[in-house]
C-alpha cells in the first residue's frame, strides 16, 4: 500500500482555512442581521448597541432609500461594515427584542381568550376575569360583556370596547407592580 504525504503530515481538516462557502455564508448572515437592523422602528434601534458610527449611517441612510437597487447595495455595504465589527451584542439585543415581542403577544392572546369566555359564557367566565384583574369594576365587566354577547351591527364595536377596557386593566395592574 502506497502512503501519501497526507497521510503522513500532521494536516488536520479543522486547521484549514475556511472554504468559499463558509465564507459566503457568514457574510449572507450579517447582511440579514443587518436587514433586520433596517427594518426596526426608530424606538428599537435605539435599544441595539451599534458601537461603530459607519454603520449606524448606513442603517440610517438605508431606510431612507425607495429604490430596490439602491437598498440592496446599501444592504451589502452594511453586511460589510459588520464584517468587521462584533455582531454579538447586536444579535442580543435583537433576541432580546424578539423575546419581549414574543411576550406581548402572549399577552395579547390571553387577553383575547379572556374576552371571548366573556362574551361566549357571560356571567360564568365573571370570576376567571376577576381573578386575573381583582381590581377590576364588576358591574363595568359585567355590562360590557353583555353588550358585546347581543349579536348585531354594533357586536363587534362593543367586543372591541370590552378589550380595551381589559387592555386598560392589564396595563393598570402591571404599573401596580
Amino acid at each position: 500500500m502506497v502512503k501519501t504525504d497526507i497521510e503522513d503530515s500532521d494536516w488536520n481538516p479543522e486547521d484549514a482555512p475556511p472554504s468559499k462557502s463558509s465564507k459566503k455564508r457568514a457574510m449572507t448572515a450579517l447582511q440579514v442581521l443587518g436587514t433586520r437592523l433596517v427594518n426596526l422602528t426608530p424606538s428599537q434601534l435605539e435599544q441595539i448597541p451599534i458601537e461603530d458610527a459607519r454603520l449606524q449611517e448606513a442603517v440610517l441612510q438605508a431606510r431612507k432609500i425607495t429604490q430596490r437597487g439602491g437598498l440592496r447595495r446599501q444592504l451589502q455595504y452594511i453586511g460589510k461594515l459588520m464584517r468587521v465589527i462584533d455582531p454579538e451584542p447586536i444579535e442580543t439585543a435583537l433576541a432580546k427584542l424578539d423575546g419581549v415581542h414574543q411576550a406581548e403577544r402572549a399577552q395579547l392572546h390571553q387577553l383575547e381568550q379572556l374576552r371571548d369566555a366573556l362574551i361566549t359564557q357571560g356571567d360564568a367566565a365573571l370570576p376567571a376575569a376577576l381573578a386575573a384583574f381583582p381590581h377590576a369594576d364588576r358591574q363595568q365587566l359585567r355590562h360590557l360583556a353583555r353588550q358585546s354577547d347581543v349579536s348585531g351591527p354594533r357586536a363587534k364595536e362593543q367586543a372591541r370596547k370590552l378589550f380595551k377596557y381589559l387592555r386598560e386593566l392589564q396595563e393598570s395592574s402591571e404599573a401596580d407592580f
